[in-house]
């Protein structure tokens, strides 16, 4: 038997701690999962490229049945002390919300009860003495304060599982987890705040499902204040419920079902004197759950305080991703402390919601105010009233032809340097703003808007084709609309997936609503390319970052100043740009938050239905409308705002990597792959490729690193395939073999060495006019014999000339 030293950390794993798990009696195919992944790696965002960070990793994690998870292990190889793995352990217990955790390095467990079961701590044990799952339970039910069969009947029940492989993040997990727990202990009045696009319907349907199936809630009332929400949940998450859901439409009531989605206009208002919902008895449904639950149920006199007074002897859940707080309302009051909070900074640490940037636009008129000259008058012929105009005033009171059309210029422009189906929201001041913005985006689009009108459109609540469109808008696969400009009718629980660009053009100041509309786009999806989104703001809504009832950082701020284009920089940002933390800006005076359960005017709720309310205003043109300031700001690896170049902060990270010249050599010559060192720098949030349009030559990474970060001079790849020619080092291989290694050269000097490493390439021009791949590594006395002679040529590359 080779000697335990030698092994490496799997080998322990595998031939000590997995037999000592099966020893004390562990179910491994369903107790027992090892290497779990449960974060995704956090996105950075350098410019135009994304690059994933580290996962977190636990090497085993122990579970009770699945997904009600109990204990950790994390394993050294035998180097190491048994418990030198302890403190990490501990830290995934607790972000996995589970009570104990243990270290081993082969020789035995050090254990750590959180739990307060144990007298003791912590302990050592050796690998026969590893505690069964009914012990480690019974740790579990001791930190959850399990104590009656029943209330541990209720906890342990299974998950929802449809075949499809689909697991619940870890956070989701947690969630679940608690809620059910806390009404298996008799808890009628529960919180959930989970950051926009971080899943809370899939999680309210496991809840749901869980309580359900095991008798313990019969019937369930899910509310919402929109039909898409309604629709979405629906069609997706709770289409497992089958014929045993309904969704309450207009007046009919139908009792015969068991789970029931409604909108809570839906279920009031119906005359004067008869609410729907009172058609059901008081004790009729055992849970509540209320949806985007900041929406106003908490408010004593909504409605839809008055529907969960009518079922107050039911559970009542809340969830949101934007608790309200006010001297008028308070979810808190209401539901009660959060029993979970899972925010967007870490959705974005942890690699589940995607990170954005901001770019900021200061029109002059904003920033300086608008003073009509004497005699000004409006289209309608009226002098305009003299005073100064400013940023509270544009497009609700007074209208500037010319700000209409900059706006719509800027968002073009912006498209155009990035992608011009790229779908977008642009929000405005209200519908008739929204109309306006569409017209003056469709005639800077006049190209595309004629292959298809619905390039942009107004989705707002007084039009029905505009409403018609959300699903389209929503939906990956479908192209049209691009763009929608809106009110109030897309600022919460609208699933847009792909929603690369948000657009702020309305005065907002409440926290709630702002933090919803960026929610809009926070959701990741790299399939279509979605992997970050960024935010252009001209009305410095922006400022709300700096509230510190903000949770998450922007990537970078960037204010446009001048008269010039939008440049590949100002968008792809490089260096040369100045840098501020926007705490040091000018302090905004924000108006007391005013409550969003309703949409504010023009947009109105009568009778369930968003209408039009007119509102005056005077219409001016010939106006100088121009652009201002311009500033930048970037977000580190470690989330915090930096006030430094990319170029100086890519510097000092790759410093930081390699500490010297030497040692940066050492590992890129040692390395097998040259592609696993550029990885390796891209997973610190160091990525190369965006430094190349500053240096504006053809650099290899290795020129790049040794040039930006080592000060050294550089070589284009050109200049290093070419000397390698002129040295005629591969002179000794034959004529169709000579081919090959100076057609893998033009592809270095065009492409970068990362392309030629890969085999693939054989199969494509001009390889696949020589030959086959196995024809080609059959030239170099087989595959081996080829991979050498790529590394014997990476060697050669980097042979100083």
């Amino acid at each position: 038997m080779s000697n335990k030293k030698d092994l490496s950390e799997r080998d322990i794993c595998t031939q000590f701690i997995l037999p000592a798990l099966v020893k004390a009696g562990w179910d491994v195919e369903k107790q027992v999962r090892e290497e779990v992944f449960f974060t995704d790696g956090r996105i950075f965002v350098k410019g135009n490229k994304t690059a994933r960070g580290k996962r977190k990793r636990a090497d085993f994690i122990l579970y009770l049945k699945p997904n009600i998870p109990i204990a950790v292990i994390e394993a050294k190889d035998n180097n190491h002390s048994v418990g030198a793995g302890l403190q990490q352990a501990l830290g995934y217990a607790e972000t996995l919300d589970v009570p104990v955790a243990f270290s081993s390095n082969g020789d035995g467990f050090v254990q750590h009860d959180r739990s307060g079961f144990s007298e003791q701590i912590e302990k050592e044990l050796s690998l026969d003495a590893f505690p069964s799952s009914a012990e480690l339970w019974k740790m579990y039910k001791r930190y959850k304060k399990i104590e009656t069969p029943r209330q541990e009947e209720i906890a342990s029940f299974d998950y929802f599982f449809d075949g499809s492989g689909r697991l619940p993040r870890y956070y989701q997990q947690i969630a679940i987890n608690r809620t059910v727990e806390v009404i298996a202990r008799g808890q009628n009045r529960i919180l959930l705040v989970m950051a926009t696009g971080t899943g809370k319907t899939y999680t309210a349907f496991q809840i749901i499902y869980r309580l359900w199936k095991n008798g313990h809630k019969k019937r369930i009332l899910f509310l919402a204040d929109r039909n898409v929400l309604i629709d979405q949940t629906r069609r997706n998450d709770f289409k497992h419920f089958k014929k045993k859901m309904t969704v309450i439409k207009k007046k009919k009531i139908d009792k015969a079902f068991e789970i029931y989605l409604a909108l809570y206009q839906g279920l009031t208002n119906y005359n004067e004197d008869k609410d729907a919902y009172k058609e059901f008895s008081r004790d009729f449904f055992d849970l509540v759950i209320v949806d985007e639950c900041h929406r106003g149920s908490a408010a004593a006199d909504s409605a839809w305080r008055a529907i969960l007074d009518y079922f107050r002897s039911a559970t009542h859940i809340g969830f949101t991703a934007t608790p309200r707080e006010t001297k008028e309302v308070s979810n808190i009051t209401y539901f009660g402390d959060p029993i979970y909070t899972y925010t967007l900074r870490q959705g974005i640490e942890d690699g589940f919601l995607a990170p954005y940037k901001v770019i900021r636009v200061g029109l002059n008129t904003d920033l300086e105010g608008w003073r009509p000259e004497a005699g000004k008058k409006d289209r309608d012929g009226n002098e305009v009233e003299d005073h100064v105009y400013n940023i509270k005033d544009f497009d609700r009171n007074l209208v500037i032809d010319e700000r209409t059309k900059l706006v719509a210029k800027r968002v073009s422009e912006y498209l155009r340097k990035t992608n011009r189906f790229d779908k977008t929201i642009v929000f405005c001041v209200d519908i008739e703003h929204a109309e306006r913005i569409r017209q003056a985006i469709a005639n800077e689009n006049a190209d595309v808007v004629r292959e298809n009108y619905k390039y942009v459109m107004r989705i707002t609540g007084d039009d029905e084709q505009g409403k018609r469109e959300v699903d389209n808008f929503i939906n990956p696969e479908e192209r049209y609309p691009v763009i929608t400009a809106t009110s109030k009718l897309m600022t919460t629980g609208v699933d847009a997936q792909t929603c690369k660009l948000i657009v702020l053009d309305s005065n907002i100041k409440s926290m709630t609503e702002f933090k919803q509309i960026i929610g809009r786009g926070t959701r990741i999806n790299e399939e279509y390319g979605k992997t970050f989104f960024a935010i252009m703001d001209f009305r410095n809504v922006t400022d709300l970052f700096a509230d510190p009832a903000f949770d998450g950082d922007p990537v970078m701020i960037k204010e446009v100043t001048g008269e010039q284009e939008l440049t590949d920089q100002d968008i792809y940002p490089e260096e040369d740009q100045e840098v501020i933390d926007p705490e040091t800006g000018q302090p905004v005076d924000f108006e007391e938050e005013t409550s969003v359960e309703y949409p504010t005017q023009p947009e109105i709720i009568q009778g369930g239905t968003i209408v039009s309310e007119p509102r005056q205003k005077v219409y001016v043109a010939g106006v100088d409308v121009s652009v201002l300031n311009e500033r930048v700001q970037h977000l580190d690896a470690d989330g915090k705002l930096i006030t430094e170049s990319l170029k100086d902060y890519t510097k000092k990270g790759i410093l930081q990597e390699f500490q010297s010249l030497d040692n940066f050599l050492a590992r890129w010559n040692g390395a097998h792959k040259k592609k696993a060192v550029i990885e390796e720098l891209e997973s610190q949030g160091i990525i190369p490729e965006n430094l190349m349009a500053e240096v504006k030559k053809d650099l290899d990474v290795f020129d790049l690193i040794c040039h930006i970060a080592l000060d050294m001079p550089a070589l284009t790849r050109r200049e290093r395939a070419e000397n390698i020619k002129k040295r005629n080092y591969f002179s000794k291989y034959g004529e169709k073999a000579r081919k090959v290694i100076d057609a893998l050269l033009d592809k270095y000097a065009d492409e970068g060495i990362e392309n030629i490493e890969d085999l693939t390439i054989l199969r494509i021009e001009p390889f696949n006019q020589i030959g086959t791949p196995t024809e080609i590594v059959q030239m170099f006395c087989g595959r081996d014999q080829y991979l050498h002679v790529i590394e014997e040529l990476e060697h050669e590359l980097y042979t100083a000339a």
